[in-house]
């Protein structure tokens, strides 16, 4: 899809299609420097009652000729008192939808009418693009006949927002939504397409361009790391494990970085404790955690962010082969813990503590992990909201205010010492599995931070439920695939780290 800036005009010639943005009203429908054709033609409609401009709602009016555009497409705000940028980033979802819909190919956007309500009008504009490409995002990589989608659209000025601004905040939402679509492609991609290998290279291939640093370390590097968890869940495969890391420096070598830790497991068999058939196949998206961390380094370093970044993504396979780590077993961790492996199938903690060992050794100003981590959070939390633990208040706080401002949800989940006493091993240090059957998200983030180093702000983020299949709470989300959670809201932190 490609865009265009311009200031809108009333002589355009009668092609495309003219979307306003209108809220209810009781003497007229309030689309603000509109045409006059446009307005008698949607308060026709408000009038007869066929269109009530409620959040999302929308009409087409095929042919109609005003405007100087041949179609029009007009979508409801809702309650203007109620308008947020999310409402907003919801309508742009709606109108690709809907021009998708009627097969439109070419749109102009009336900016004046979707912004009287956003203040600042730059950010409800941002909010809008990237709904609008969000809702654009289609894994069809491996159909034989591809969809047929909106070719371009143009951003219509008018008063609320000059062509210079627009193009600024354009460009920042075309990276922060592709960097998102990224994110949901890696998800998307099936476990054989998709390996520790293959998730390393297109790591490193989307970096290509920017001022980030790839590496990946092989099993031999991995083993010379002692990293016993990584390499413990891998043992069970055929395909090696990877450790990728991606450095961004964009401040001066003497601030700390912020870290960001990834769950990369590829996909999940479960192990010796094997999952059942039913939806197994859903497991490649096991490494959203650290899809969501690619992503967001992506954008990052597009963005130019005045901060250092450091990401780590543990990754690996988690299979039932000849050598497969067995119920019992005890693993070493990077940094000399020992853990009892009481289920093969609590194995995102086993290559996260490594990861968070690793990172500590950098001694950043706070890190933060991501992983679909645990069923008990799809429980607490359903799929709207990301379950946050952390040992920091500010940097709990700053990965709230960074969802707030991205959109997404995140809800602080308490983290108490009767979580740590519920980790305890009996024949090792830990063991990777709760003595009870209660709070196992609470207990796996109790598990994690034995592995954060001391004085170090920590964060960890459970998508197991926000990970994939959330179209049913956005409709900028695919309805069954992966969602790209979190990377906006990382975005967001670096952004005021």
């Amino acid at each position: 899809m490609k865009f265009q800036v311009k200031k809108l005009s009333s002589d355009a010639e009668e092609t495309g299609t003219l979307v306003v943005f209108t809220t209810p009203s009781k003497k007229s429908v309030s689309v603000d420097g509109a045409d006059q054709e446009i307005l008698l033609t949607v308060e026709e409609a408000f009038t007869n009652k066929v269109f009530e401009a409620q959040p999302k709602e929308s009409l087409f009016f095929r042919n109609s000729y005003v405007g100087g555009f041949k179609h029009l497409l007009a979508i409801g705000l809702g309650d203007t008192k109620k308008i947020s940028n999310e409402n907003l980033r919801e309508a742009g979802a709606v109108t690709y939808q809907q021009l998708k819909a009627q097969k439109a190919l070419t749109a102009t956007v009336h900016l004046d009418s979707l912004l009287k309500q956003s203040k600042p009008a730059t950010d409800g504009l941002q909010a809008f693009v990237e709904g609008l490409l969000l809702a654009a995002y289609d894994f069809d990589h491996f159909k034989s006949k591809k969809t047929t989608s909106l070719d371009s659209v143009t951003l219509g000025c008018g008063k609320l927002v000059t062509t210079a601004k627009a193009k600024s905040v354009l460009e920042v939402a075309e990276i922060l939504a592709e960097a998102t679509n990224l994110t949901r492609i890696l998800g998307d991609s099936p476990g054989n397409k998709m390996t520790p290998t293959l998730l390393a290279k297109a790591a490193a291939d989307a970096a290509k361009g920017t001022k980030l640093k790839v590496t990946a370390l092989t099993k031999a590097q991995i083993e010379k790391e002692k990293m016993g968890g990584l390499l413990g869940v891998a043992q069970g495969s055929s395909e090696d494990p990877r450790f990728i890391i991606m450095e961004y420096k964009g401040a001066a070598a003497s601030k700390k970085p912020l870290c960001l830790v990834g769950k990369g497991l590829t996909f999940d068999s479960g192990g010796i404790d094997l999952k059942p058939p039913a939806n197994m196949h859903e497991m490649k998206y096991d490494m959203q955690g650290g899809a969501a961390v690619i992503g967001a380094m992506i954008a990052i370093a597009k963005l130019k962010l005045k901060v250092n970044v450091v990401a780590y993504v543990p990754s690996s396979e988690n299979m039932s082969g000849a050598s497969a780590m067995k119920p019992g077993d005890v693993l070493t961790a990077r940094n000399g813990k020992t853990i009892e492996v009481l289920n093969t199938d609590a194995e995102g903690r086993l290559i996260l503590m490594d990861a968070l060992s690793y990172a500590s050794d950098r001694k950043p100003g706070a890190i933060i992990d991501l992983a679909t981590l645990t069923g008990a959070m799809v429980v607490a939390l359903g799929n709207s909201h990301t379950g946050i633990y952390g040992n920091d208040d500010k940097l709990i706080n700053k990965v709230k205010e960074g969802a707030d401002r991205s959109g997404e949800k995140v809800w602080h989940m308490p983290l108490i010492s009767d979580h740590h006493d519920d980790m305890k091993g009996t024949h090792a240090d830990l063991s990777n599995l709760s003595s009870t059957r209660y709070a196992g998200s609470a207990t796996a983030a109790a598990f994690l931070s034995n592995f954060v180093g001391e004085g170090i702000p920590w964060v960890h983020c459970d998508i197991a439920g926000t990970g994939w299949n959330t179209g049913n709470r956005q409709n900028y989300s695919p309805a069954k695939g992966a969602s790209g959670v979190m990377v906006r809201t990382l975005v967001e932190v670096a952004r005021k780290f």
